[in-house]
């Protein structure tokens, strides 16, 4: 096993990565502009959308080299999708587990509405239960039970089915049905139940093992700290974010065909080199399930992700240094601050304007590490 992908001892990174005419991580309360330090005119990217860049690799890595239905592929799913629905994901892990996801409620159903619901029975999800009691029973009162057990969006569609629209044009059976619906509610916390749920997350959800994730939004499944931490990248030297107008021959209305163009902006930076650092904890990666596979799909990511996210408003962006110092122990060997220290790229020229990686030079002080600390370069230039 390489020493970089031990999930037992502690990992601290620096990440070099730059942007060739683009927007590497737009400000949408600056209009989208680059995001920069108003101070230093550094460039900033968030970690977010570092995080961003990183899942949506693991979710290509998965559909193009594995079997879906693969153990490998089971452990590498993302909780935080791109216009996914958190709650639904957590929702997963009761029923996978075999929770409640919600409390039963029961009404007698009215006289008035027995014929209704009747009509409506075969339309009825099997989370609903009409007992429509024969008289000779002695039990004369026919009632609808809901077990709570539907997604928000599995009610929608139940209420959009067209068969059952036309049975809700009887308001008030509609309204009985989702009077119903909201007396179910959400199952009573349970701390045995959410630390269940947060096991089945932390096995199934790589980006949960990795950055962690708040659970309690819905469906109680806890709070997870996850094995890595990574800062706000940072550009080496100013940027100068630039607001371009663009113009197009097309028009979305007839009576705009007058008019020869139409005015747009686009935003970017001409060029900036950018640094990030990163930290493993082996404490945490332990505690929620990383595993050597884990550690190397989480590098193969920050080398690779970027042919994947290729957008013209980010124009040109590559990975330009990837430095891993691994440690031999849990606690670390030596301060991460003064490891970092040792990777600085500088201009090779003062006073210029840089414009590509090739106007810099990274200094990389490998001589006399401390003990017990290994360095990695997987990937320089």
């Amino acid at each position: 096993m390489e020493a970089y992908c031990n999930p037992n001892v502690r990992h601290d990174f620096v990440l070099l990565f730059d942007v060739i005419d683009g927007n590497p991580n737009g400000d949408p309360d600056g209009g989208n502009m680059p995001r920069t330090d108003v101070e230093t005119s550094q460039g900033l990217v968030t970690d977010v959308a570092l995080k961003r860049k990183i899942r949506n690799y693991i979710v290509t890595y998965v559909n193009s080299e594995l079997d879906p239905n693969s153990e490998e592929a089971s452990r590498l799913k993302i909780f935080v999708e791109h216009h996914g629905v958190l709650n639904d994901q957590i929702r997963r892990a009761y029923i996978a587990e075999g929770i409640a996801v919600g409390r039963t409620a029961k009404e007698i159903v009215p006289d008035t509405l027995l014929g209704s619901l009747r009509d409506l029975q075969p339309n009825l999800p099997t989370a609903f239960v009409f007992v429509d009691n024969d008289e000779d029973s002695g039990e004369v009162d026919a009632t609808l039970e809901y077990s709570g057990e539907l997604s928000d969006d599995e009610l929608k569609e139940f209420y959009g089915l067209e068969a059952v629209t036309e049975i809700f044009t009887n308001k008030t059976l509609s309204k009985f049905i989702k009077d119903l619906v909201k007396k179910a509610g959400k199952p009573e916390k349970n701390r045995a139940n959410a630390e269940k749920a947060q096991k089945w997350m932390c096995a199934n959800f790589f980006d949960v093992r990795m950055f962690g994730a708040v659970m309690s939004t819905g469906l109680n499944a806890g709070q997870v700290r996850g094995a890595f931490q990574l800062t706000f990248a940072r550009s080496i030297d100013p940027v100068q974010p630039q607001d371009l107008a663009i113009t197009r021959v097309a028009v979305t209305d007839p009576k705009d065909r007058e008019k020869l163009q139409t005015i747009g902006r686009k935003t970017m930076i001409p060029y900036g080199l950018f640094r990030s650092y990163g930290f493993y904890s082996p404490s945490l990666g332990n505690q929620v399930g990383v595993t050597e596979k884990d550690l190397e799909l989480f590098w193969q990511a920050l080398v690779n992700m970027w042919d994947f996210d290729r957008s013209a408003s980010r124009g040109m962006m590559a990975p330009r240094g990837l430095y891993i110092f691994s440690h031999e122990n849990k606690l670390g060997n030596a301060p991460a601050h003064k490891l970092f220290e040792r990777i600085e790229p500088q201009l090779r020229q003062e006073d210029t304007i840089p414009r590509h990686f090739s106007d810099y030079e990274v200094i990389v002080n490998d001589a006399d590490l401390p003990s017990g600390i290994t360095l990695t370069r997987l990937i320089e230039g």
